[in-house]
């Protein structure tokens, strides 16, 4: 498996691409209202308006590879604050609450603060330039 090691860095980039296109959909969904998910409100001052701007411009950073450990370090709480404030309350097991796309998210988002963004990112294109 150690020929594999060499592919790290671009593994990561391939983590971090999509789950910044996942997470963006979500923003999509509550800021331009595509795709049209049941139960999202129209975009506005409610907590799902108001968490979807977040999502959108977090999420293409992310896929940007653009000041991926602050964006990813800020996604990381607002996904944990996500999950108590909507499912920690109604019972202790994500898989019973329904809270395991925001634990996980919060892992993934935190795993990039340390990580960093591999190696097709718009930061290493910034890093060359310094």
């Amino acid at each position: 498996m150690a020929s594999l090691d060499q592919y790290r860095s671009q593994a990561l980039s391939v983590l971090r691409i999509m789950a910044g296109l996942l997470f963006l959909q979500h923003g999509t969904a509550k800021v331009l209202g595509f795709p049209v998910v049941e139960g999202v409100p129209p975009p506005g001052l409610s907590l799902p308006g108001l968490s979807g701007p977040i999502e959108l411009i977090g999420g293409g950073l992310l896929v940007l590879g653009l000041f991926t450990r602050p964006t990813a370090f800020i996604l990381s709480g607002f996904c944990a604050v996500a999950y108590w404030m909507m499912h920690g309350g109604q019972g202790f097991f994500p898989i019973l609450n329904g809270g395991e796309l925001a634990v996980l998210y919060c892992f993934v988002f935190l795993y990039f603060v340390f990580a960093g963004p591999g190696a097709w990112a718009v930061d290493n294109l910034i890093g060359k330039r310094r």
